[in-house]
């Protein structure tokens, strides 16, 4: 499929837009934190007339790597990216699975080997492999010292699953200190259970984007989006250009943000 930049005309017409987008940008009104949902993998490798979903989750990870350097030039603090659901690991087929997983596993690598950022695994390791469960734990400890771009990969990753796990976690604590339940009753608070929460001491993302025209959140940062601002791209998750990202930041700069109220 030939792409919408070909054409030394219509590259740049693009460059020239991208350009004016970024200098429209009030660099004060920018989110911190920046969810990304990218969805539309396996549509993009049908239209592409390729053989496997595998394909189109390569051509995924590789505009993961772009998305995190644009979030790293425009000062965006943390991004957190939609991986692999804990759903995906009971739909999918085991093919499909095996290669995903070896692909998520790859770019885990990649990220811990290239700029100064510093990857977390958010989710959970159950039902993960043990390859996949190794390469997020090694690229967190590799990169623990860093001081750039904080990067969330949430993989085997669940909304529901994590507010269990919070509060879980919470039990568990106070039974290990001792505590009656009573005790638990008369501290436990949304801000307790934020802090046992996967992303427990981050900040919630500010802006949550997701691609392929699907208008939901699959149980993504349930607890975490509160407030946040949601951003829908129609462009599948390979197709995504700098100027779509930029078009979602200066939407979002134009929104007065009410929290709820």
């Amino acid at each position: 499929m030939r792409n919408r930049q070909d054409s030394p005309g219509r590259g740049l017409l693009y460059g020239l837009y991208q350009k004016r987008l970024r200098r429209e940008l009030d660099e004060g009104q920018l989110p911190h934190h920046v969810a990304m949902i990218i969805d539309g993998n396996r549509r993009w490798a049908k239209q592409n007339f390729l053989e496997t979903a595998a394909h189109g989750h390569r051509a995924g990870a590789a505009k993961v790597v772009e998305f995190l350097q644009w979030c790293e030039d425009l000062g965006i603090s943390v991004a957190t990216l939609y991986l692999l659901s804990t759903d995906n690991l009971k739909s999918r087929s085991e093919e499909e699975l095996v290669a995903l997983i070896e692909i998520i596993a790859r770019l885990a690598e990649e990220l811990a080997n290239g700029r100064n950022w510093r990857i977390k695994h958010v989710g959970s390791n159950e039902g993960l492999p043990t390859r996949l469960v190794d390469a997020l734990a090694a690229a967190e400890g590799a990169t623990a010292g860093n001081t750039g771009l904080h990067v969330n990969l949430a993989v085997g990753y669940g909304g529901r699953t994590e507010i269990a796990d919070a509060v879980l976690s919470i039990i568990r604590s106070h039974q290990a200190a001792g505590h009656t339940l009573d005790d638990l009753a008369e501290n436990l608070d949304a801000a307790l259970i934020g802090a046992h929460l996967y992303t427990g001491g981050q900040p919630d993302p500010d802006l949550v984007i997701r691609t392929s025209g699907e208008q939901r959140l699959s149980d993504f940062m349930l607890w975490q989006s509160a407030h946040s601002e949601f951003y829908f791209m129609e462009a599948l998750g390979p197709d995504i250009r700098q100027v779509d990202f930029l078009r979602a930041l200066r939407d979002y700069s134009r929104r007065h943000r009410r929290f709820g109220s």
